[in-house]
């Protein structure tokens, strides 16, 4: 393995960590605690556990794409909507009413963690779209496409 090709697996692994093994190995281990948090947006047990399962799934498979560089793209995509859906139901900064208190604040605390989704949503969608204007359209025109992080090349290429 040459060193360029370590580096972007070591890059793209900073993207997916805390997905996979973290987040989907708590999960497993604490089933029946993922489900009892998404009870608290969902009606019912089933459908909670419907949603957990299904997020396990994206938290296994996505990266696994992602790091493989099969289908990495369509993966990408998926994560960073994963991201900023979880953002959107989980890290409510707004719901707390404690965001501009002096001192210590669930508010901005859940505000932090919010970014960080939104801004790993970022990173998810550099992998999908490339860094040019003009790599939008080649991923418009072949989602399923791999970006081909492995390549070697004369430098940086857009998928």
């Amino acid at each position: 393995m040459t060193l360029s090709i370590a580096i972007t697996l070591a890059l793209r692994y900073l993207l997916v960590i805390p997905f996979l093994p973290f987040s989907a190995l708590d999960k497993i281990i604490n089933f029946r605690g993922a489900v009892n948090q998404a009870k608290e947006r969902m009606a019912n047990d089933s459908a909670a556990t419907a949603l957990i399962l299904a997020g396990l799934s994206v938290e296994i498979l996505m990266p696994l794409g992602i790091l493989t560089g099969f289908v990495d793209r369509l993966a990408a995509l998926i994560m960073a909507g994963y991201c900023m859906v979880t953002a959107l139901l989980w890290k409510r900064f707004w719901a707390q009413g404690d965001f501009w208190r002096a001192g210590h604040s669930r508010g901005r605390d859940l505000f932090w963690d919010f970014l960080k989704n939104f801004s790993l949503a970022g990173g998810f969608l550099l992998i999908t779209l490339g860094t040019t204007a003009g790599a939008v359209g080649g991923f418009l025109a072949h989602p399923l496409a791999s970006s081909h992080p492995y390549a070697l090349g004369q430098g940086p290429t857009e998928p």
